[in-house]
């Protein structure tokens, strides 16, 4: 019954939220950098941080994530509407992911750890922001991390948080996961959800002293990395809006079906999840096993870019 009411509370904001953005006209307007060719609203992900609500009424999780992510998803849902610039944006992310570096006792460690994490929590934050505009890949993306998350030990006390966050998932995709999306995450849903994964990631990592949990957005995270190397190669401002991931172009530049790219992003990285979970174990994850893993996936992605960037050549 609590679920079935948590989809339904969900479900219902996400429809109201869909009308009055199409009244408000919150719309995303396809440009030459865009992936979609529609007018589509922008903002459905502000059902993310309402779902947090329900295991903070529950006393499973606390405070500190919940407002630092309905800090960070006010600001963003004004830049989805106004389109703010970017000093508002960093102030409210970096102040929140400070106070979630305290919440979670990193800000105890020696300085260059603290300096590491900061790195790639605002790099994971700017990356996932860019995920959006393909039809699926940001929440599909988002189960696979929850489902591997809650299999976790030290995970399991937020049992019910995982599973809420799941159905908001299903219910974003009934209106995302689609060939022409009814509706995008906007900056207030992928940045949050960005905050909240990234929380969990860091939890996780203090709870086990496991730093190789990283690998859990691994494959995402070499898509990235390298995207922004060719990117600086080219001389081009990796803070703008793009279409050089190897995901956009298999949507754009290739033809691949949204739906197609988004499942097999999720899918490979459901895969390693769960080989390092079940196959390799995390307490066995060594310094070069972790090397191998990485350069492993860099391999194959290098060599799609390279096999999908002679087809477009030829």
């Amino acid at each position: 019954m609590y679920y079935l009411f948590a989809i339904c509370a969900l479900l219902a904001t996400e429809i109201l939220y869909i009308q009055l953005a199409k009244s408000f006209r919150i719309v995303d307007l396809p440009t030459d950098r865009s992936s979609h060719k529609y007018a589509t609203v922008r903002g459905g992900g502000v059902i993310f941080p309402i779902a947090l609500f329900l295991p903070y009424y529950f006393g499973e999780i606390n405070s500190s994530l919940v407002l630092v992510v309905l800090l960070v998803a006010a600001i963003s849902f004004l830049d989805d509407m106004f389109s703010l610039s970017q000093l508002p944006r960093a102030v409210a992310q970096i102040a929140g992911t400070l106070y979630l570096f305290y919440d979670l006792e990193v800000l105890y460690l020696e300085w260059y750890y603290v300096l590491i994490c900061a790195v790639l929590f605002f790099g994971w934050i700017n990356a996932y922001n860019f995920m959006d505009g393909i039809n699926g890949i940001s929440v599909l993306y988002c189960l696979v991390a929850l489902i591997s998350f809650s299999v976790i030990e030290a995970n399991y006390i937020y049992h019910e948080t995982f599973a809420i966050l799941g159905l908001a998932c299903l219910v974003f995709s009934f209106f995302n996961l689609r060939q022409k999306a009814v509706a995008f995450l906007g900056d207030v849903g992928s940045i949050s959800l960005a905050i909240i994964l990234g929380y969990f990631m860091l939890h996780t990592i203090v709870a086990t002293d496991n730093i190789y949990y990283l690998l859990f957005f691994a494959i995402y995270g070499v898509d990235a990395i390298i995207t922004i190397f060719i990117r600086l190669l080219k001389r081009e401002n990796i803070l703008k809006p793009h279409r050089s991931h190897l995901y956009q172009q298999l949507a754009n530049e290739h033809g691949k079906s949204h739906i197609r790219v988004s499942v097999c992003y999720a899918l490979a990285q459901l895969s390693l999840n769960f080989l390092l979970i079940y196959g390799i174990g995390m307490a066995n994850m060594s310094a070069i096993l972790f090397t191998l893993v990485l350069c492993t996936i860099f391999f194959f992605y290098i060599l799609a870019r390279i096999n999908y960037r002679i087809k477009t050549v030829s």
